[in-house]
């Protein structure tokens, strides 16, 4: 009989801060942080294809029997499941009379327009054109050829992840008046987290930048989640941009190894008073190897408040700043 494989020795998820540095104190970092740096990891990513692809939304909010209205770059949309559970999609306007379809109830699959009765099925009809669906088990997309005016994609390039039937997924959505832009460009900004979010972040050290010729893009970064007081949660996290609306967070070592966190930014629409829209859906898929976690992975129902709960502090504090970046633009004033 061969030897058992020697455990590795048990280490707390938690450390303890030694000497915690005060926020003024913390060394400056807007001399690594170039605009000419960011921008150009921007540019790049704008420059990859998303095959015409959007994020809609949490795959828990379209629920079997119930249609989901959402508006997606300009576009009324709507979507529901049909009888086998998988999301259907098409423009939220009854071609009859122009009723709000989002209204309609489902009926063994089908969206029954409440004005008239105009059953959907998934298929065309009456001039009513079906657009493609996508649920990833977490998020959920619609592919929109004439606003993306790409070359389409059977399915959208979804980040690589941890299985979501093994991990703890809570997703939280936000909108600002912004574009999509300046929402990637927020998060291809690592050195702003230990100043911007101190309450969040501590002990920040970007490793590795992207160069002018970088084919990913990836920002290494050394940082610490604050739990409490001087406990933090010390990690490895790798910034990337797949796309040109989707930032991925993933963690390549210390607690949570695998674990992402996705930042989708979706054009909506202006405003009453024409400024754009843009709706930050943030997916975050959590793991880990400790034995307990399966009990977390039980807990979720109360954890996913928490974990959006988070989600919404940074990004009342970002989407603040992504829309000041934006008036900046509109108005010429944005340095650099």
């Amino acid at each position: 009989m061969s030897p058992a494989p020697p455990s590795r020795p048990w280490r707390p998820p938690l450390g303890l801060r030694r000497a915690p540095v005060a926020w003024a104190r913390q060394r400056p970092t807007w001399r690594e942080a170039r605009p000419a740096l960011i921008a150009g990891a921007l540019a790049r990513a704008q420059a990859r294809p998303a095959g015409n692809w959007y994020v809609v939304g949490a795959s828990r909010e379209l629920r079997p029997g119930r249609p989901l209205g959402r508006t997606v770059a300009g576009r009324e949309v709507v979507l529901w499941r049909d009888g086998e559970g998988l999301p259907l999609a098409g423009p939220g306007m009854c071609p009859h009379l122009g009723a709000p379809l989002r209204d309609g109830p489902v009926l063994d699959g089908a969206l029954v327009c409440r004005w008239h009765g105009l059953c959907l099925d998934g298929k065309p009809v009456a001039g009513w054109t079906p657009w493609p669906a996508h649920d990833d088990g977490v998020l959920v997309w619609v592919r929109l050829d004439a606003a993306g005016q790409e070359e389409p994609t059977p399915r959208p390039a979804v980040p690589a992840r941890p299985a979501a039937a093994g991990a703890l997924t809570a997703v939280y959505t936000a909108v600002g008046a912004c574009e999509p832009e300046d929402v990637v460009a927020n998060r291809l900004d690592p050195w702003h987290g230990a100043w911007f979010h101190p309450y969040s972040f501590v002990d920040l050290t970007v490793v590795e930048a992207p160069g002018p010729d970088s084919g990913d893009d990836a920002f290494t970064v050394d940082v610490s989640f604050r739990v409490a007081g001087r406990l933090v949660v010390p990690v490895r996290a790798v910034f990337t941009a797949p796309g040109p609306r989707t930032v991925v967070m993933r963690i390549t070592a210390g607690e949570g190894v695998g674990s992402v966190v996705e930042t989708h930014a979706t054009p909506l629409g202006p405003d009453s008073a024409g400024r754009p829209r843009t709706a930050v859906v943030e997916a975050v898929v959590a793991t880990s190897g400790r034995t307990g976690f399966a009990a977390v992975r039980r807990a979720a129902p109360l954890l996913r408040p928490l974990v959006r709960a988070a989600a919404g502090r940074l990004w009342r504090d970002d989407l603040a700043y992504a829309e000041r970046r934006w008036a900046l633009r509109s108005s010429g004033s944005f340095p650099g």
